[in-house]
């Protein structure tokens, strides 16, 4: 899960709390600002934006327009697709509805289901299904926090919540599964709450041995994100990584996000947090010393390449070798964590008590 500008307001919704699959809906931008997109599937219906139906032939190619998408050489403000089971968009399947309307710069493509579905669809892109069913019950439960909460911040826009780590990584429901289903059913409608609301439930890969306050990557401190020890993920794999760029290359990216740099020649980390992680990192070049925040620096260098703020690096020989731990922004919720406190015999609500403490589990019922 990924990385936000701001904090959203608290969120208040609506869920029935029985076993049937809820109403809720959430809209998903699956596609932006792309050239041109490829709708089929099975008993494919295409209406316009006044609701009056649209003739079309599978596999409907969409174009980009003039403030319009085009098909078959007629431009439309906005299509909307269904069909007799799934949409396939660019041979990926979406339950639901897909709408694609004109972007700033090409077709947005917007996938409108339920939430629990899109739940479904997420849980083995976020994680992996075949972990402990109470970690994968957890992640049910914070994506569905986290989704609603979005659906309130971005009210009437277009979409709730885009499908890549910007928000939460969703691709369909092709690797959907029993246990993913399971853990989504069993929690049906559940969300965490901190006085009556529903909290902001960020979470991330692998926090290093510690989770992150809030206030120190956003500068909004809440409650139950001041951060938590965590040694639980200290085990696996991805604590722990190194990364490697020359400094040329470090110098072409930093020109590239605007940085007037020229001739770097060393790069010095700065002061750390309260919670061990870099507040910035400064480098130096011929023209001058350039400081970054932590995450400024990870965002420039590659989020996939820098993957925490809490690393150390030395330079010799025109590169820079980066030693860090952790994976991710650090707030919230740790998954490798997670997954190590189920295998430890902690149940769902207990694992997420633990992350964000001071909050409930409640059914969104009871939050109304």
């Amino acid at each position: 899960m990924g990385f936000l500008i701001g904090l959203p307001q608290f969120v208040a919704s609506h869920n029935e709390s029985d076993a049937a699959v809820p109403s809720e809906t959430i809209r998903v931008a699956i596609l932006k600002n792309v050239p041109s997109v490829t709708v089929d599937g099975d008993g494919i219906i295409a209406t316009r934006e006044n609701g009056s139906a649209v003739a079309v032939t599978t596999p409907v190619l969409i174009k980009t327009g003039k403030n319009s998408v085009i098909v078959n050489g007629t431009a439309y403000r906005r299509l909307t697709f269904s069909g007799a089971s799934v949409l396939y968009v660019n041979g990926k399947p979406y339950r639901g509805v897909a709408e694609a309307s004109p972007g700033d710069k090409g077709v947005l493509v917007v996938n409108e289901l339920l939430l629990e579905e899109y739940l479904v669809g997420l849980i083995n892109c976020e994680i992996s299904s075949a972990w402990p069913i109470e970690a994968v019950k957890a992640q049910a439960v914070i994506a569905r926090t986290y989704a609603l909460n979005r659906k309130e911040a971005r009210g009437t826009s277009l979409y709730h919540l885009e499908s890549s780590v910007i928000d939460q990584v969703y691709d369909g429901c092709e690797i959907e599964d029993s246990r993913a289903r399971r853990a989504v059913s069993d929690t049906a409608g559940e969300v965490l709450s901190h006085n009556g609301s529903i909290i902001q439930a960020f979470y991330h890969s692998n926090c290093g041995g510690k989770t992150e306050a809030s206030e120190n990557v956003w500068g909004a401190r809440l409650p139950y994100l001041a951060g938590v020890d965590c040694t639980y993920c200290l085990a696996a794999a991805s604590s722990a990584w190194e990364a490697k760029l020359s400094l040329a290359e470090m110098e072409e990216r930093m020109k590239a996000a605007g940085y007037k740099v020229s001739g770097v020649t060393d790069i010095h980390p700065g002061v750390r947090n309260n919670r061990g992680r870099l507040k910035n990192v400064m480098v130096v070049s011929s023209r001058a010393e350039t400081t970054l925040t932590g995450d400024q620096f990870r965002k420039v260098m590659g989020y996939s390449v820098i993957k925490s703020t809490n690393f150390t690096v030395r330079v010799a020989n025109g590169e820079a070798v980066f030693s860090g731990l952790g994976n991710g922004h650090g707030v919230g919720l740790c998954q490798w964590g997670a997954k190590q406190r189920a295998l430890d015999g902690f149940g769902y609500a207990e694992i997420l008590s633990y992350y964000y403490p001071g909050t409930e589990l409640k059914k969104l019922s009871d939050i109304r």
